[in-house]
């Protein structure tokens, strides 16, 4: 018989965690007496991060005494109390082998059914003093389970656990969790989840995703069901020289760079809209510095174009400026990214600013090669046609397209610049154009420019109701950082370690244009950008749930622990992983 060995609650603390503090509730204390279950939460009950925790799906973890007695065996442990796993529920019996996704059961006067797995993130490692617990629950099949609440009600200690229906597809616990975490899913397993309609949301669409990438790609090279699309853009790690064969005027500060091979191999064709990686050694002695530029015309398998604005004070973009010369060769990556050009029929949108044009010219381009009957709408906004680049070359291409249209908004239009020809509208492009233009809300829009400008648009966007997956940008700053719980982070600019510097391989953060010596007092590079504060995602910290996954530009590295699940071809987990060479890495 299933028992109800103890109710667990507690509310969020701030405790220091590695010289920072950590929002977490994690820590659960039993209750005395009986206590009431609500549809969100247990009386005394709360989540510090309603991200990753908490919610209908969510509303009470479950965890069995029988996994205690594992871990006591397998850490040679004796310290455990109630509530150590931050679980609400200590139970007898519902083993993860046993219990199924969608299984109802009836404890006291409340009625629960089992939507998902632990998602299981590094608090949990906080919590154990161990921070393997992440990896190893889910490696040892022990995650426990989260209940949803069907019916209000009071529990206690020693109610019995009474089944009161079987989940449809009979997939238990520890199946489900193993589909999304562990390598080689069975396509069929994972049809029987997506039939579950007890399963929560968030594992609904991690499996969608899945299933989306066994149609595609026939295999599985790294986990859809985890990392995101952006994450998943991936490319070989390493650099190829390229020669410069032509350099065009575009404007007063852009000059294109026309790249070829300098042997007899073709280069990659890149999907439209992908960047390159540059090492450019504006100083022969000096450091390489790193920078990404989007390709800014037809994919090709024998050239590369790529544009690049001269920035004030900008060490790269002067040097390809003002000494690149003919002739000259530059290591390149290959092309990477995920602001690509969509297939299908729906109308499109192009919209940028300044010399964020490349990578959505390099669809113009694509969508006139392939006769596009579809709708395009060219959007375009810079200061003056001193600073307005391929103007020309954009009215070619769109007198080709049968549905093609343009606005152009110049902010400092000069006295010599004709309104109705070379610029539509004077004043600053915003998203205020969106409503004016009455641009189909259906189209897939592609942006790309300054940060004020993406932030502008997107929320302009959003509050017109274009749904969030149309809504497609590019950002070649760093990402937003993902750190769960942790409070009051500092934000600075990125910097080399506090310290002496290390004596090993150089890694290079190719976002943050930062590049550092490797120090074995670091446990991982996810440690190593951390003290760099250079931005960056997590949640389990030990290659669990692919949260890190990062574009391996170059280089080479060992993992401890070894991730449960490889990262895609091309990506690395920064979260266990440190260098065997000198890297770099896209972040």
């Amino acid at each position: 018989m299933a028992r109800l060995l103890s109710v667990n609650v507690g509310l969020p603390r701030e405790i220091s965690w590695r010289g920072q503090t950590v929002y977490t509730a994690v820590w659960k204390e039993p209750v005395e007496g009986r206590c009431m279950v609500r549809r969100l939460n247990i009386d005394g009950d709360a989540q510090g991060d309603l991200a990753g925790h908490g919610g209908e799906q969510r509303a009470v973890f479950v965890y069995q005494i029988e996994s205690y007695r594992y871990w006591e065996r397998e850490l040679n442990r004796s310290d455990f109390t109630f509530g150590q796993f931050g679980e609400n529920f200590t139970v007898e019996g519902l083993a993860d082998s046993e219990v199924c996704i969608g299984d109802r059961y009836r404890i006291g006067g409340a009625l629960f059914e089992v939507t998902q797995p632990r998602v299981t993130c590094y608090r949990v490692g906080i919590r154990m003093d161990d921070p393997r617990m992440p990896a190893l629950l889910v490696a040892h099949r022990r995650p426990g389970f989260y209940f949803r609440v069907l019916e209000e009600g009071e529990v206690g200690a020693g109610d019995e656990i009474i089944k009161v229906a079987e989940g449809p597809e009979h997939l238990t616990v520890a199946a489900v969790d193993a589909l999304l975490y562990l390598p080689k899913p069975a396509k069929e397993d994972v049809e029987r989840a997506l039939r579950i309609s007890a399963l929560s949301p968030g594992w609904q669409s991690s499996f969608e995703a899945m299933l989306q990438q066994m149609a595609q790609s026939g295999s599985r090279t790294g986990n859809a069901g985890l990392a995101s699309p952006e994450q998943m853009a991936t490319a070989a790690p390493g650099f190829r020289s390229l020669k410069v064969a032509r350099i065009d005027r575009e404007s007063s500060s852009v000059v294109s760079l026309i790249l070829e091979p300098t042997d007899d191999r073709p280069l990659t064709v890149p999907l439209t809209g992908q960047f390159v990686a540059l090492r450019l050694r504006p100083q022969p002695d000096g450091p390489p510095v790193l920078r990404s530029y989007s390709l800014s015309g037809l994919p090709d398998a024998h050239r590369y174009r790529i544009s690049v604005k001269q920035e004030p004070h900008g060490l790269a973009s002067t040097y390809v400026n003002t000494q690149l010369r003919i002739g000259d060769v530059l290591e390149v990556s290959e092309p990477r990214g995920a602001f690509t050009l969509q297939p299908g029929d729906r109308p499109v949108v192009l919209l940028s600013a300044g010399v964020g044009v490349t990578p959505v010219l390099a669809m113009l381009h694509a969508l006139v090669s392939q006769a596009s009957v579809r709708p395009v709408w060219w959007i375009f906004g810079a200061r003056n046609s001193g600073e307005h680049p391929f103007a020309q070359e954009v009215r070619d291409l769109l007198a080709k397209l049968p549905n093609a249209r343009s606005y152009v908004q110049y902010s400092q239009p000069d006295s010599t610049d004709r309104l109705g020809f070379d610029f539509d509208a004077a004043g600053r492009l915003t998203a205020t154009v969106l409503k004016a233009l009455e641009l189909p809300l259906e189209s897939d829009f592609y942006l790309c420019g300054p940060p004020a400008f993406l932030a502008d648009f997107t929320a302009g966007l959003a509050d017109r109701g274009v749904v969030r997956d149309r809504i497609h940008t590019e950002v070649f700053g760093s990402g937003k950082s993902i750190t769960p719980g942790v409070a009051n982070a500092a934000h600075r600019p990125p910097h080399a370690p506090d310290g002496p510097a290390g004596e090993g391989p150089s890694i290079s953060f190719a976002r943050t244009g930062l590049t550092v010596s490797w120090d074995s007092k670091f446990q991982s590079l996810l440690e190593l950008a951390e003290a760099c504060d250079v931005p960056v995602r997590w949640s389990c910290r030990s290659g669990v749930c692919h949260m890190c996954e990062s574009g391996l530009i170059s280089g080479s590295v060992q993992y401890d622990p070894e991730p449960l699940d490889a990262p895609a071809v091309g990506n690395l987990l920064i979260c266990c992983a440190r260098p065997q060479e000198d890297m770099v890495i896209d972040l």
